[in-house]
Parts: structure tokens; C-alpha cells; sequence
């Protein structure tokens, strides 16, 4: 068994972190810093997430540095737990459209047939009604709990995963060495993750980035129209909605969390771009 060794792992990292370019590099900083955030948020903020501290629309002051939001909570205080919440369940939403996706995928391209018919079919029967209205329609039917939004939102983008691993993984199983296992007597299930899934791993990475911020932006649009996560839970989509009053009277307060979605997603994507960069062998010029 190998021995994973923490400080080497902690040396490569650095090494990859410093020979990356500057827009990588702000990028990482920036995740690791809406990490950090999700992570200590009690620690960091000095009321509780659904605490009415102050009156409604209270101006920035010493006290309040970024104001208050429509019922007197702390605007600082529901940005950082935002970052909890937002982030956090974008992340598990994700996680789990990626395994329903990327399982069916590669399902798909190594049994080929009746299977790949199947699969691809339904898959084009969800596709063919646009994500966010499905989304819309499915969360009035099942509710707005979260665990309802996790599973439809993971369902809905799982068709997106499925039809990149589907195309990617036919190229790859279609390969003599793929071929050479088949004729070994090799399990599907063993051809799928020894020799296919390693081969199409840096597309899917890079995948699992892109759709992180798809699901991320569609959380906070279903957030802003009442349909995501619920109050007293802080979601930045929900903050935008409940400070947008204050942009007739000049007040930037609602640009802010709108600011935090649009840091994340440049610098997920600033990151993906570098990853694939390096996965495909090319050079700096």
C-alpha cells in the first residue's frame, strides 16, 4: 500500500501554485478565500446568521459596516454565511450530478446498444425542456426544501455531465488497449473505471468546475425568485432580492452580494482554464 506523504503532496502543490500564471493564481486566492469564509463563518462574524440587530436599511457605520438588510439582520454577517450556504450546497449539487451523469456516461459508451439508446433518449427528453423552467416547474411540484432542490437540480444537470462523458468515453472505448480488456474477459464495470475513466478524468475536472458555476448561478436565480433556499436561511440570490429597493436611492448594498456570485464564478473559471491548459500538454509561449 502507498504511503501518502502530506508534505510532499504540500511541496507539489506549491511548485504547481507558483508556476502557474497570475490569472490562476487570483483565481485560487479567491476560491481559497470563499473557502475560508464558508468554513469559519461563525467565527468571523460578529451576529448570528438570522439575528434582527438593528432597524431595516440601516446606512454603513462603525457598527454595521455593510448595513442591514430589509428586516435589520447584519448585511456582513449574511454575506460571509452565504458564502456557507451558497457555495456549500452548489458544491454537494454538483458532487451528486456528477456521479448520477458520469456513471450513465460511461454506462453508455462501454455497453453501447440498447443501453446507450435508452439512456441517451431520456437524456434528450429532459434536455429538450429548458433547465430553469423545469426547475422552476419540478420545485412547485416537490417543494422548496433543500434536499428537493439538491436532488432536481442534480437530476436536471446530470444531463449536461452525461452527454460530455457519453462523448468522450465512446472515443476512448473504442481504443485497442480498451478492446484487448474486453477480449481479457474484463468486467464492464472494470473497463469503465481502469481503463476508460482514468483516460477522460482531466475533461471531466475541468467539467466539474464549468458546472459548478451553472448550478451556483441557477441556485442563486431560484433564490432570487423565492423558489431556492428559504429564509431564515442566508443565500446571496435571496439578498439581492431583499436590498434591490435600495438601488433607487443610490445604495450599492445590493451590488454586493451580486459581486460575490460573479468574483466566484470569473475565478472558477480563471482556475478550469488553467487545468485544462496543463492537462493538455502546451507550453507558454
Amino acid at each position: 500500500m502507498a504511503i501518502i506523504d502530506p508534505h510532499a503532496i504540500l511541496i507539489s502543490g506549491a511548485r504547481q501554485f507558483a508556476s502557474a500564471p497570475l490569472s490562476a493564481k487570483f483565481g485560487i486566492v479567491v476560491i481559497a478565500i470563499y473557502v475560508l469564509a464558508a468554513l469559519l463563518a461563525p467565527h468571523m462574524t460578529p451576529y448570528g446568521e438570522a439575528e434582527i440587530v438593528g432597524t431595516q436599511f440601516e446606512p454603513w457605520s462603525s457598527k454595521f459596516w455593510l448595513g442591514t438588510d430589509n428586516l435589520g439582520r447584519d448585511m456582513l454577517t449574511r454575506l460571509v454565511f452565504g458564502a456557507r450556504n451558497t457555495i456549500g450546497i452548489a458544491f454537494l449539487t454538483t458532487c451528486l450530478a456528477f456521479s448520477i451523469g458520469a456513471s450513465a456516461g460511461l454506462a453508455a459508451a462501454t455497453l453501447a446498444g440498447w443501453a446507450d439508446q435508452i439512456l441517451s433518449r431520456l437524456v434528450d427528453v429532459l434536455m429538450s425542456i429548458p433547465q430553469l423552467i423545469f426547475a422552476l416547474l419540478l420545485l412547485t411540484i416537490f417543494g422548496t426544501s433543500v434536499s428537493a432542490m439538491v436532488l432536481v437540480l442534480a437530476v436536471l444537470d446530470s444531463t449536461r455531465v452525461f452527454r460530455l462523458t457519453r462523448a468522450v468515453a465512446i472515443n476512448v472505448a473504442v481504443l485497442d488497449y480498451v478492446e484487448a480488456a474486453r477480449l481479457r474477459g474484463e468486467a464492464s464495470t472494470w473497463i469503465m473505471t481502469r481503463e476508460i475513466l482514468p483516460n477522460i478524468a482531466p475533461t471531466l475536472v475541468a467539467e466539474f468546475g464549468l458546472r459548478f458555476c451553472f448550478v451556483f448561478l441557477l441556485i442563486s436565480a431560484l433564490s432570487f425568485l423565492g423558489l431556492g433556499m428559504q429564509p431564515p436561511t442566508a443565500d446571496w440570490g435571496s439578498m439581492v432580492r431583499d436590498t434591490a429597493a435600495l438601488i433607487s436611492y443610490g445604495d450599492i448594498t445590493p451590488l454586493l452580494p451580486a459581486g460575490a456570485i460573479a468574483l466566484l464564478a470569473v475565478a472558477v473559471n480563471l482556475v478550469v482554464d488553467w487545468f485544462l491548459h496543463s492537462a493538455s500538454g502546451l507550453k507558454e509561449d
